[in-house]
């Protein structure tokens, strides 16, 4: 019996691996497909970043810890990293998905994360702080123990290597961008209505890029789409991947 391709999570800068137990337990509920997450290089248990990186450096170092062929689902920074390897290792990737993802920023787009980019350097918990509010805002549907859980997990980075990762998350879609265009592999966009840094009007800007993608907005979700509507998520990222499946065997 020929076993199912593993759809693989990639998560976004200065996070790991555990932002994704909300979707993989929603994902677990709809597939047999095997779920695995990854950390990023710099990132959770792998080793810190001691000088800057390349996007192309981050997506070789996940390449060879990919368990074969899979689905890939990248998130954010991760989503970069996804969208590079579905470019230069197709052999790798049987769909893509990228989740709030950024895209060929404008000129005021960029200003805006290289601020976010210089607050990390000046004053990195007070950038943290910024982050989970930008996140999880007041009103929030999110518990509190899973924004908690989202501060430990950024204040425990080595601050060099969330600094060099960060950079990468700040520069590497005017890397990619040009590149979009070559991805041949089914592909699927989503963000939620919310995000002001990975906005709708990026996602269709992706979703224009890429060859017969599709694109999808979540209504009322801001960036932690996979923590806030980790059913949802689900089901839209399931319902793409099993049709994308038939298609390729038809």
């Amino acid at each position: 019996m020929v076993q199912p391709l593993p759809i693989v999570l990639l998560h976004g800068v200065g996070l790991d691996h555990a932002m994704w137990e909300p979707l993989r337990a929603e994902l677990g509920r709809l597939t047999d497909r095997p779920v695995v997450a990854l950390d990023l290089p710099g990132h959770g248990a792998q080793p810190p970043l001691t000088g800057p990186a390349t996007l192309t450096e981050l997506a070789e170092d996940v390449a060879a810890r990919l368990p074969g062929r899979a689905h890939l689902v990248g998130f954010s920074l991760g989503a970069l990293v996804a969208q590079h390897l579905a470019r230069h290792r197709p052999e790798l990737v049987a769909t893509l998905t990228s989740v709030s993802s950024v895209c060929r920023r404008t000129p005021e787009e960029a200003a805006s994360v290289h601020r976010r980019l210089e607050s990390a350097r000046e004053d990195f918990p007070g950038s943290v702080e910024a982050s989970i509010q930008r996140w999880y805002p007041a009103g929030s549907a999110v518990d509190q123990d899973t924004v908690a859980g989202t501060r430990s997990t950024l204040l425990a980075n080595s601050v060099e290597s969330y600094l060099h990762a960060y950079e990468v998350f700040a520069t590497a879609d005017a890397e990619i961008g040009p590149e979009l265009q070559g991805i041949g592999v089914p592909s699927l966009a989503v963000t939620g209505e919310l995000d002001p840094g990975s906005s709708p009007a990026m996602t269709g800007r992706l979703a224009a890029a890429i060859p017969g993608a599709e694109a999808v907005v979540v209504p009322g979700a801001r960036h932690m789409l996979p923590v806030e509507q980790p059913g949802e998520l689900a089901r839209i990222i399931h319902h793409f991947i099993e049709e994308s499946s038939r298609e390729d065997h038809a």
